[in-house]
């Protein structure tokens, strides 16, 4: 029951933590750092999917599916790239088991060692680049603009479900084009796509700008994101996505034949988001009582309780109930009629608002002679008793006000936690006292940013897009700087 949560104030982490298993999200798996994720977790998934998975083809992309496992020799073909993954990476060396000689069980085979280790894909830029080469022969080839849905590997060593796991799901775009410009207008293109879904789906504000050199992808010539603020105030990186100029083309050897009649190497991006965005749906808005589910995300949207006495009173509700859900279902909105006798209403009360699912209906005896119903909204814990007449549009709008509402509050929350500094002193004690995000000075060099994040564990979370010209001196080094940049201690 929600009532065994830690409380946010208490312990926040454990109370993440527990609130995932105990909402049926997911769960710690037999192999070490991987997850299971429950179907509950996964219909939320599979909500985020659709959606994002709707809007890159509203963009012109298209689905692909590449192969697993990765040669080692295309990870060193680009030098950054497999600096920035080589201590990530898993490595398969074998492809055949046997039967130990003393019974005890299998061993692997010395003699099945593979000519070449491949490489569980981390990412797949190098396998997609490799293939782009036997795509591309002309600029009637461009633009190119493949998704992938998939899972990947990168072994971690410290994990926490859905935040930073070994496995995770993840969508992954790789596209090719004709001219730089055209290469970076993607890139914020599919920045853009993120941050309308993070805000407009997920309900959580974020702020866009560019990492520094220092946090760039390995392999980008730039890199844009998406940065969120959870209710601890520490910043989560929601989406990213790279310009990766000529690197990988080059890299692969991936040439066009221009109008001109030139050779030339195609320009390149790569943009992603992860399951990543589960961790940040639970940290950015639930409470101690259990998940709070913004309405396009919710599996169950309404939950209808019937309370009764009898079997003939149940059949009287279960008659209106089945009219309500026609209606609602005709609008798109997903319902559920709870009508098990195995719990009661009340204990059924907790385990929906556990759940995080957004509006709850009761209804009684008393009710349908009255011709009304109970309504109780989850962000708020409002509840109001309402005319059954118009039902149906009322909790069409009473979804949408819930969705407002619940993005409204976590603007309202990041607004409050967010601080303008301008000395280092000061810098440092607002990141332990207050925490959030700070937005601060920096003379622009990847030494002064490493100095401050080992003595402050926080990062440049990026330059923001909208980030005005302003005269200023560098918090650490009082070198000049021309503005501020976002700093937080993050996920």
């Amino acid at each position: 029951m929600a009532n065994a949560i830690p409380s946010r104030s208490e312990n926040y982490s454990e109370w993440y933590n527990e609130l995932v298993k105990r909402a049926d999200l997911a769960e710690n798996s037999a192999v070490r750092g991987c997850m299971v994720i429950k179907p509950y977790g996964f219909s939320i998934w599979e909500k985020m999917q659709r959606a994002l998975d709707d809007m890159f083809k509203e963009t012109g992309h298209m689905n692909a599916y590449f192969p697993l496992f990765i040669p080692k020799s295309f990870l060193s073909k680009e030098a950054s790239h497999v600096e920035g993954f080589a201590k990530e990476c898993a490595v398969v060396t074998h492809y055949r088991l046997k039967n130990a000689p003393d019974g005890s069980g299998v061993i692997v085979d010395p003699d099945a060692k593979l000519e070449e280790e491949l490489i569980v894909r981390p990412t797949s830029e190098t396998v997609i680049w490799s293939t782009y080469k036997n795509w591309i022969q002309s600029y009637r080839d461009l633009p190119l603009l493949i998704n992938q849905w998939a899972n990947v590997v990168r072994w971690e060593m410290r994990t926490r479900l859905f935040l930073r796991t070994t496995e995770f799901l993840w969508q992954e775009g790789h596209t090719a084009h004709s001219t730089s410009d055209e290469a970076m207008a993607e890139t914020r293109q599919m920045l853009e796509v993120y941050a309308r879904f993070a805000e407009e789906w997920a309900a959580i504000p974020v702020i866009k700008g560019y990492k520094t050199a220092n946090e760039r992808f390995a392999g980008a010539e730039e890199t844009l994101c998406i940065e969120a603020m959870m209710q601890d105030g520490k910043a989560l990186q929601a989406g990213t996505s790279h310009y990766l100029g000529q690197n990988f083309a080059k890299a692969f050897d991936v040439k066009f034949q221009s109008k001109a009649g030139t050779l030339e190497y195609v320009w390149g991006t790569s943009w992603g988001v992860s399951t990543r965005l589960m961790g940040a749906l639970v940290m950015a808005h639930s409470d101690d009582s259990g998940l709070v589910l913004p309405p396009k995300l919710a599996p169950i949207q309404v939950v209808i309780v019937p309370i009764y006495r009898s079997e003939e009173q149940l059949a009287q509700i279960t008659e209106k109930v089945k009219e309500i859900s026609a209606g609602l279902r005709k609008k798109g909105i997903s319902v559920k009629f709870d009508d098990s006798d195995a719990n009661k209403p009340g204990w059924k009360f907790a385990e929906y608002e556990l759940r995080g699912v957004p509006v709850r209906l009761a209804m009684g005896a008393r009710d349908l002679e009255n011709g009304t119903v109970e309504v109780a909204r989850r962000d708020t814990k409002e509840k109001m008793t309402v005319q059954l007449e118009g039902i149906v549009d009322r909790i069409e709008t009473l979804l949408e006000e819930i969705q407002q509402n619940i993005y409204d509050k976590a603007l309202a929350f990041r607004t409050a936690n967010t601080h303008q500094v301008d000395d280092y002193a000061e810098f440092k004690q607002v990141l332990d006292e207050k925490g959030g995000f700070i937005l601060a000075h920096w003379d622009g060099t990847p030494e002064t940013e490493e100095r401050i994040k080992e003595e402050t564990k926080a990062t440049i979370r990026c330059i923001p897009y909208n980030a005005p010209e302003e005269e200023g001196k560098c918090i650490l080094t009082g070198r000049p700087s021309s503005r501020r940049v976002l700093f937080a201690r993050a996920y």
